[in-house]
């Protein structure tokens, strides 16, 4: 399988958000507006790249009893590093995801592409796996996370498009993030279809 063909399968086939209906938590409470959700995407993208690498580099030194909490504490290792850079040189960004930064060591969309790819597969196809599947799950709460801020408060990034008198409070609300991302699913399966 070639390197950009791995990429494609995160983006399209595989997409964390759109197809696998994976790491939803986040998804729906952390894109409230577009840049939180872009924000989330690019921290998942650090943490799954840096332990798809490590836990492929380690997979023959793993006993398979012991598999499981190993690659927690691979994960956990690279979001405490991600905590600590965010909390020093991105208050703001820090500030606003708040919980769901430490939460990243649970995400689904990790744990199960360190089990289904890295543990079976080389360095370069995992690096490779953490950036397809990373830009998929970014691509997936920014979009989600424009969707929301365009309909819930009229902007997109923090620019006003509409006025004040067009927004839909509900779009920022939790019942909002379902209904959007519900939307969202079904436009792009129609379509792939």
């Amino acid at each position: 399988m070639n390197y950009l063909s791995i990429i494609k399968n995160g983006i399209i086939k595989e997409n964390p958000t759109f197809v696998l209906m994976l790491g939803m938590c986040p998804t729906l409470a952390t894109t409230t507006s577009a840049s939180n959700g872009m924000a989330m995407g690019l921290a998942t993208m650090f943490v799954l790249i840096c332990s798809n690498v490590v836990i492929s580099l380690i997979k023959k030194l793993t006993p398979d009893m012991v598999r499981i909490p190993v690659f927690i504490v691979v994960i956990a290792s690279f979001v405490t590093i991600l905590q600590m850079v965010m909390q020093a040189y991105l208050p703001d960004i820090y500030a606003s995801l708040g919980l769901f930064i430490p939460l990243i060591v649970v995400n689904c969309v990790i744990l199960g592409r360190a089990e289904a790819f890295a543990a079976k597969n080389g360095a370069g196809e995992s690096l490779m796996d953490g950036i397809g599947i990373g830009l998929g799950f970014t691509l997936g709460l920014t979009l989600l996370g424009i969707c929301r801020e365009l309909l819930g408060a009229g902007s997109i990034f923090g620019f006003t498009l509409l006025p004040e008198t067009y927004n839909m409070l509900m779009f920022v609300l939790p019942p909002g993030a379902f209904i959007t991302l519900g939307f969202l699913v079904a436009i792009i399966n129609k379509i792939k279809n």
